[in-house]
């Protein structure tokens, strides 16, 4: 393997589909390598950062973290100095939603069946890309810019009314907590916490649900599994190594800012 070899990993649960797409890219590219074929979100993350290929495939629909969820998971570890961040390519059955949302942030993808002329385009785009000087800061804020759009684009218009009730259940009852004093949702396992000044409930709707219901103007997504309360926050700080996080007001802990999120807060 020629070290200057264009690398590559694809990560697609259903094992047809993924040896088609490398058969396709080695009659298509033959100076591609292909260095690993995953089957699920979390080994795509943890072999990209191992492997740190040039280019990643990755399946929208993937078992345990699906294809946007996995690129940005890796984004939030991927080094800050070092190889640049993977040209994204997301492969997905036809869906005019997703479609639309990849056009708009101008993310190349690939439609299920493969096409050998669109897949050719696509490989046209990554070559020049590659051969293009590395602006590894700039392109990498562009494919966060980019992550950010596709994680908020919901496909079908939410048409929900504004949530203001959570129902929490606390043994053999059910807590009617105001939305308006909730301080911070936070996935953790199979439940999202509720945290208010007060206390901690558990609720088992997805955070999914409960963004297209919140004002996204009260409440701020700042981590893929956390969203706080705009006015709760007391103080952001950034460390050493540029890692940031945040202090929300009437409580102690300390919450996560995710690199997808970092650009809100900026000083005036």
């Amino acid at each position: 393997m020629s070290n200057d070899a264009p690398t590559a990993l694809i990560a697609e649960d259903e094992p047809l589909l993924a040896l088609a797409l490398q058969t396709e890219l080695t009659r298509a590219w033959p100076a591609l390598q292909i260095v690993a074929s995953v089957g699920d979100g979390v080994s795509a993350v943890r072999q990209a950062l191992a492997l740190q290929p040039d280019v990643l495939f990755f399946d929208i629909r993937m078992p345990g973290m699906n294809g946007l969820e996995a690129a940005a998971e890796l984004a939030e570890q991927w080094p800050q100095s070092g190889k640049a961040f993977p040209a994204l390519v997301f492969v997905t059955a036809y869906d005019q939603y997703a479609v639309q949302a990849f056009e708009a942030q101008a993310v190349d993808y690939l439609l299920k069946p493969l096409q050998a002329q669109r897949l050719q385009k696509t490989i046209s785009k990554l070559q020049l890309a590659l051969a293009k000087p590395a602006q590894s800061a700039i392109n990498f804020e562009a494919t966060l810019s980019q992550l950010r759009g596709l994680l908020g684009a919901t496909g079908v218009a939410a048409s929900m009314p504004p949530l203001a009730v959570i129902q929490a259940s606390v043994g053999n009852i059910i807590r009617m907590v105001p939305v308006d004093d909730v301080l911070c949702f936070e996935a953790a396992d199979k439940y999202v916490r509720v945290l208010t000044a007060e206390r901690e409930y558990l609720i088992r709707t997805p955070l999914k649900e409960l963004l297209d219901q919140l004002d996204t103007q009260v409440f701020w997504q700042i981590h893929r599994g956390t969203v706080v309360r705009a006015l709760a926050i007391e103080s952001v700080t950034r460390d050493e190594v540029g890692k940031t996080s945040l202090a929300l007001r009437g409580l102690k802990e300390k919450f996560v800012v995710s690199r997808l999120y970092a650009h809100l807060f900026k000083a005036m």
